[in-house]
């Protein structure tokens, strides 16, 4: 480690490295491959798609080197780290550390590209911890660096960082390094505490991290290895500017290695300001085809906006599922859902912006241990998150672009092992889903939604197979048995087995037994959606005075509180009256507006719709059905809210559109086309929108 001390503002010269094509011949030697011209390293079988702006120096395409025979010893680790790994189980590297180590410990600029959870933290981490003095060690006392941090490692998220930093600790389990996390959402003080003691290796995000600075606790003078992790997404994140400012308070002659999962120009940009004639090395997981792998298997389930909660319900329960995550798109719905399905009895956690940093970790940390094995997230929580052995991705919705999805997807399947990501879509997302199938070039499986009696078989068999693998501790039981064995001495096997199964599989025979049916939406109801604005078009209807349609004869015009924006259509209409109201109700024409909507029933059931509707809910939100032309207003406020922003009275309705101004009118219809034109791949999606 060079002693040489550079000012605290130094600025780093430009270095436009990508023109720069690096063979390193010491890699070749010290993986036991062999390498042309074109600078390949040769080391698990893996095909690596070209997604990216910049061309890679080292990649593991094409290579046939069985790393299962590998060690990290055979790659220069030393003892320590590899005992260290050892004792946790971890013994042969992966393939991005194996492509890694070799240029990294020579002291080289490192461009890594591979997803999170294919172990580029040891990538690395090795040899960071490799070039960092911990207390007592051999130069320790030498070394004017002596106490303050020789190495940083900036993440964009908390969650990440704290990953981070458990798996540095571990590979230096047998070392004196002192590890310190740094990151929002915790009290400044302990933070502190930590780097006053005395810290080698800081990890944490860029916000915390120029807060200590400012407050003159970190100093960044003495560091020698600086790591950015994930940094695509710190720049999606827009933390640019203040990695520029963590950057400047370092080393002009640090060891700088940065990682990303894909390599857009702004990534580029960044390694050629701050990085000196860096390798970029990319690998893949084996049989990586595009940009998801393809050991995922993509389902979809097309259903109505009012039963996602309960066709998600239904699939937990089917499938021969892991862990799973469940991602929602907003806050509100992630909690929600949670809710829901905790109400269900699954043991459901939460992660989401809404939750205090000790929430989120205690959630995570349940997730991890199998004390959960549903987590419900935002797209934001999650990031960064790798949690192992997760077999299950459900989609409640999908992202607004493609690289979300593939992020969600790519969580599972890792590791060569199979995964199933599934995605829950209403009539309007089809547009969506032919996207994603053109970009990642995969397509995907329509899943039938598993019946009733399924479900329950499946439920009693896993109750048994429970009860057959359960290994009885005879000691701990052995006081209580002669009491047991009396008090059921009277009931035979077979009557035994049976309250049994009654006891533990019961309440599925009892909430299925009167459980809603889930009708799937079909191509016939497309047609029939795309005919009713057609219809809507051509309206000549009766109106009454104020130029609201009057119900046809024999029937009563009804106000239903949910619209388009809440992705209700005729059939979400029909099932939500049938689910309530017993027996057959014959619902006429349906007119749909963005925040409300109106439908007719027969005058003589029009009562009974509205009282069994009284106590009807959509998730957490109430239901109002009441007759069209009530002008009292209270189911204004009843659906939504003092402001009473929607305006569910007909007349009003009709009396706000002639009162309003050009503009105003403009606005509105921009907004609704706006709501059409998603931003999933802008362009892309006219083609799939009326």
């Amino acid at each position: 480690m060079s002693n040489e001390q550079h000012g605290a503002d130094a600025v780093e010269p430009d270095h436009n490295s990508t023109d720069d094509q690096t063979t390193i011949e010491s890699a070749d030697a010290a993986a036991g491959t062999t390498a042309g011209t074109s600078g390949i390293i040769e080391t698990a079988g893996a095909h690596a798609p070209v997604l990216d702006e910049a061309t890679p120096d080292i990649t593991d395409e094409g290579a046939q080197t069985d790393l299962s025979r590998k060690t990290f010893a055979d790659f220069g680790v030393e003892p320590e780290i590899c005992e260290a790994l050892a004792a946790k189980g971890i013994t042969h590297p992966f393939p991005i550390q194996a492509l890694t180590l070799p240029v990294a410990l020579e002291g080289q600029d490192i461009i890594g590209q591979a997803k999170t959870g294919t172990g580029k933290t040891l990538g690395f981490g090795i040899p960071l911890l490799m070039d960092t003095l911990g207390p007592g060690e051999e130069g320790w006392d030498e070394d004017p660096a002596s106490g303050s941090p020789q190495a940083l490692v900036i993440l964009p998220t908390r969650e990440l960082a704290k990953q981070v930093a458990e798996e540095l600790s571990t590979a230096a389990a047998k070392r004196t390094v002192r590890i310190v996390q740094v990151y929002g959402g915790r009290a400044y003080e302990p933070q502190i505490e930590d780097l006053e003691r005395g810290a080698e290796v800081v990890v944490g995000t860029p916000g915390r991290l120029i807060d200590l600075m400012e407050r003159g606790v970190l100093d960044l003078a003495h560091v020698t290895t600086v790591v950015l992790d994930e940094a695509d997404e710190m720049l999606d994140l827009g933390f640019l500017p203040d990695v520029e400012k963590i950057l400047a308070r370092t080393r002009t002659d640090r060891h700088t290695m940065l990682f990303s999962a894909t390599m857009p120009g702004a990534v580029v940009a960044l390694a050629r300001r701050y990085m000196t004639r860096p390798t970029h090395i990319r690998a893949q997981d084996p049989g990586d085809e595009g940009m998801t792998v393809q050991t995922v298997q993509q389902v979809v389930y097309r259903t109505h906006s009012m039963n996602k909660v309960e066709v998600v319900s239904r699939i937990l329960q089917a499938e021969g599922r892991g862990r799973t995550i469940i991602f929602a798109r907003t806050k509100r719905t992630a909690a929600r859902v949670a809710d829901d399905l905790r109400a269900r009895g699954f043991a459901t956690g939460a992660l989401h912006g809404d939750l205090g940093q000790g929430a989120r970790e205690q959630a995570l940390r349940a997730f991890r241990n199998n004390k959960v094995d549903v987590l419900v997230a935002t797209d934001v929580a999650a990031r960064g998150l790798d949690v192992n052995e997760l077999t299950h991705v459900i989609n409640y919705g999908l992202p607004d672009d493609v690289e979300n999805y593939t992020h969600r997807s790519g969580r599972t399947g890792r590791a060569g092992k199979r995964g199933t990501s599934i995605s829950i879509i209403h009539l309007r997302e089809k547009g969506k889903v032919r996207v994603i199938e053109r970009v990642i070039g995969k397509k995907f499986e329509v899943g039938t939604l598993p019946e009733p009696k399924e479900i329950c078989t499946k439920q009693l068999y896993k109750v048994i197979d429970n009860l057959e693998h359960t290994e009885p501790d005879e000691e701990q039981i052995a006081p209580f048995l002669p009491e047991v064995m009396h008090k059921l001495e009277w009931l035979t096997k077979e009557e035994l087995v049976k309250r049994l199964v009654q006891q533990e599989f019961g309440r599925f025979l009892t909430y299925y037994a009167d459980a809603p049916e889930i009708v799937q939406p079909t191509a016939r109801e497309e047609r029939e959606e795309k005919g009713n604005k057609r219809d809507r078009r051509d309206d000549k209807r009766a109106r009454n005075a104020k130029g609201n349609p009057v119900a046809e004869e024999g029937y009563t015009r009804l106000f239903l509180n949910f619209g388009k924006r809440d992705n209700f259509f005729a059939r979400e209409i029909i099932n939500l009256v049938n689910r309530y109201v017993k027996g057959k109700v014959e619902i006429g024409r349906i007119d749909l507006l963005n925040n409300c909507s109106f439908f007719e029933v027969p005058e003589e059931q029009a009562e009974l719709v509205m009282g069994k509707m009284a106590k009807a809910k959509v998730g957490e939100r109430r239901v109002v059905v009441d007759f069209a032309d009530r002008a009292d207003g209270k189911a204004d406020s009843a659906a939504h809210g003092p402001k009473g922003r929607a305006r569910h009275n007909e007349d009003r309705y009709a009396d706000s559109r002639k009162k309003s101004k050009p503009k105003a009118r403009k606005n509105a219809e921009r907004r609704e086309q706006n709501d059409k034109e998603q931003r999933f791949g802008k362009d892309d999606w006219k083609q799939f929108f009326d």
